[in-house]
C-alpha cells in the first residue's frame, strides 16, 4: 500500500464519529444502510454525507445504491493491506 494511501485511511479514522460508523458496521457483520446512521449519531445529514463520503473516499467502506438508498459494506481487504502496512513501518 502506497504511503499517500496509508495517510488518507489515516486521517479517515481520525474522527470519533467515522469511528463510531465503522465500530457500528463491525458489530452488525460489516453491513449498515445509510438510514441507520442518524438513529445511534446525533448528527444532520449534511454531516452524515461528509463523514461518509471520506471512509468511501478512502477505500475503507463500499457503497452499493439498492433503489432510492445507498447501503455500505465494510472493505476488508482495505482494512487488512492498512494493517499489514502499518506494521511493516
Amino acid at each position: 500500500m502506497e504511503l499517500k494511501q496509508i495517510e488518507k485511511i489515516s486521517k479517515a479514522l481520525s474522527d470519533s464519529n467515522r469511528l463510531k460508523i465503522l465500530q457500528y458496521m463491525q458489530q452488525h457483520q460489516g453491513k449498515m444502510e445509510c438510514q441507520e446512521i442518524g438513529s445511534f449519531l446525533d448528527l444532520t445529514q449534511p454531516s452524515i454525507s461528509h463523514h461518509i463520503k471520506k471512509l468511501v473516499e478512502a477505500d475503507l467502506i463500499q457503497p452499493q445504491k439498492e433503489g432510492r438508498h445507498y447501503n455500505y459494506t465494510i472493505h476488508a481487504k482495505t482494512w487488512e493491506e492498512y494493517i499489514t502496512s502499518l506494521t511493516k513501518m
